[in-house]
């Protein structure tokens, strides 16, 4: 089998996943080939795949946890006029305690209420782990062992980001919003904080093809 084959079945995948993929989960589809096939040589069809989406409404975009073929950032409004779903609504305090997690992390649930001055509201953890946008990556040598939260390469996908150092230092966020585009806070106040946080309309940019 030679590589404009190969290319073809890559493509054929990464168009009907249902998820990202990554080189090792590719190279397994030529598992059986009778010419061993390296991780770099995958690396190269799925450059060659990126640069033969130049100029088209759709990418392949390669974000924490692999590769998955997407709708153009600039072409999803036009996408969304076909589309019922609201956009998903964050309430500020939502914002914030992922924003904490984001770039303090380790940290603990007391140690967020100490930056914030407020309680966190349960249902807000329960929303971002049930999500696995964060998860308990251990716990505090300090009595009651609380535990400490950090983010996940699922809460960098869906952002569509393929690692933290993508968003901007922390010394040059000067409100919750600037974080990042995909991060930025939908304000609504009058939308109750529960039906804000638990909005489950498709991550930006997840449109396949």
């Amino acid at each position: 089998m030679d590589n404009e084959q190969r290319k073809k079945i890559i493509e054929a995948t990464l168009m009907s996943a249902s998820q990202t993929l990554n080189v090792d989960q590719l190279l397994k589809l030529f598992a059986d080939d009778t010419d061993e096939v390296t991780r770099d040589e995958i690396k190269v069809i799925v450059q060659s795949l990126q640069e033969d989406c130049q100029g088209r409404g759709y990418e392949l975009k390669k974000v924490a946890s692999g590769f998955r073929y997407q709708t153009r950032e600039e072409m999803q409004p036009w996408v969304d006029k076909l589309r019922p779903e609201r956009a998903p609504r964050y309430s500020r305090a939502f914002m914030e305690t992922l924003a904490l997690v984001v770039y303090k992390q380790p940290i603990t649930r007391a140690e967020i209420e100490d930056v914030r001055g407020v309680a966190v509201s349960s249902s807000i953890f329960k929303v971002l782990l049930e999500r696995e946008w964060v998860k308990i990556i251990g716990h505090k040598e300090v009595p009651g062992r609380p535990a400490m939260y950090g983010t996940t390469r699922k809460l960098l996908d869906y952002f569509n980001l393929s690692s933290l150092n993508e968003l901007p230092d922390l010394a040059e966020i000067k409100d919750i919003d600037d974080i990042a585009p995909e991060l930025a806070l939908i304000a609504n106040e009058e939308i109750p904080e529960q039906k804000q946080i638990e909005s489950m309309d498709p991550p930006p940019g997840e449109t396949h093809h």
